[in-house]
């Protein structure tokens, strides 16, 4: 799927590190995305998106600037079947639907709103959520690939939503998570009819943080019921991850970590938890936990420390190993370089 890339790639990356030091911030890979085949393919970094329609051999380079965002921020990816990028920004949804040359920001009732959770279809729905201060948030869902945007009756001029998960074997299945300030409150609320209508989980059995923020991390592709939840902060060094088998009526805790919790993979069986460690103002990978029954998690030796984790088309797994991708077929390994 991937080749090493060329040395003429390798100095333009070079320069890119450089330019990330310039701006305040250690060069760091934590975001990959794959488009429809495998070939294409999205690295996310802390300078921005690195773009390669030929499996990794030759990179594009679309700086915070292009996407439209500035500072610390880390977007979101999230990539379309016909390979439009879209990248959640605290000004707009940022849209590219020409391999990542250009990008615009979406308008309507999302123009200018700071997005901060974005989920596809594989209709190509485009489901995305906002977290705005001193206005009223709500999750909104295109049906026209990005062109406009409906809200699904989740408003409230208090709520911050932080995470939108279409469940994949039942597209009518959404889950949103949010949190409040005050009173400190999380929120969870479950659609069953493609957002028509709202239920509202009562969160039991999840503890929180002194900030209640829970996310939806991942739903298990074979069911829609099942999913994995994000309490942050709730352990006593860091996250603590939950698990629901009634699509939200009840959670158990599955794994707390030291740091914080990134990607969540259901893979054939397998459930992946890749975790992120502070390293001054970055965060950076962490140890790798792996689960064959869905809920009893252990390190996975010999993995590398990874800030990002995803599978691939092919059924392997593709890791961010701070200025790298490694691969595995299997979580046992070996993990092998891809590109750097």
């Amino acid at each position: 799927m991937f080749r090493k890339v060329n040395l003429r790639a390798c100095l333009i990356v070079a320069a890119l590190w450089a330019t990330a030091n310039a701006e305040g911030r250690s060069p760091v890979i934590n975001v990959v995305r794959f488009g429809a085949g495998g070939r294409a393919v999205y690295v996310g970094s802390t300078f921005g998106l690195l773009i390669s329609a030929d499996g990794g051999c030759t990179m594009r380079w679309a700086c915070e600037a292009d996407l439209g965002y500035a500072g610390t921020w880390d977007p979101k990816y999230a990539i379309g079947a016909d390979g439009t990028i879209f990248a959640t920004t605290f000004s707009g949804l940022a849209i590219s639907r020409d391999g990542g040359c250009t990008f615009s920001k979406a308008g309507g009732r999302i123009a200018g709103a700071w997005i901060d959770a974005i989920d596809l279809t594989p209709a190509g729905d485009v489901w995305v959520t906002t977290a705005i201060s001193g206005a009223p948030n709500d999750a909104y869902v295109s049906h026209d690939g990005g062109g406009t945007f409906d809200p699904v009756g989740l408003s409230s001029p208090r709520i911050f939503w932080k995470s939108v998960h279409v469940a994949p074997s039942d597209p009518a299945r959404v889950y949103v998570s949010g949190y409040e300030v005050a009173p400190p409150t999380g929120h969870l609320e479950v659609s069953r009819d493609a957002g028509r209508s709202w239920t509202a989980s009562s969160l039991a059995g999840v503890a929180f943080g002194a900030t209640p923020i829970v996310l939806v991390a991942a739903v298990d592709p074979r069911t829609a019921d099942t999913f994995y939840l994000i309490s942050e902060r709730a352990a006593p060094t860091g996250d603590r991850l939950y698990r629901t088998v009634d699509g939200g009526r009840t959670f158990h805790a599955v794994l707390d970590v030291t740091g914080q919790i990134g990607d969540v993979v259901v893979r054939s069986g397998d459930v992946l938890v890749a975790t992120l460690r502070h390293s001054g103002a970055e965060s950076i990978g962490g140890p790798v936990y792996r689960a064959t029954d869905g809920e009893t998690f252990a390190p996975v030796p010999g993995a590398p420390a990874l800030s990002c984790l995803a599978a691939a088309p092919d059924g392997s797994l593709v890791g961010c190993a701070r200025t790298a991708l490694v691969r595995t077929a299997t979580p046992a390994g070996p993990w092998t370089p891809l590109w750097r």
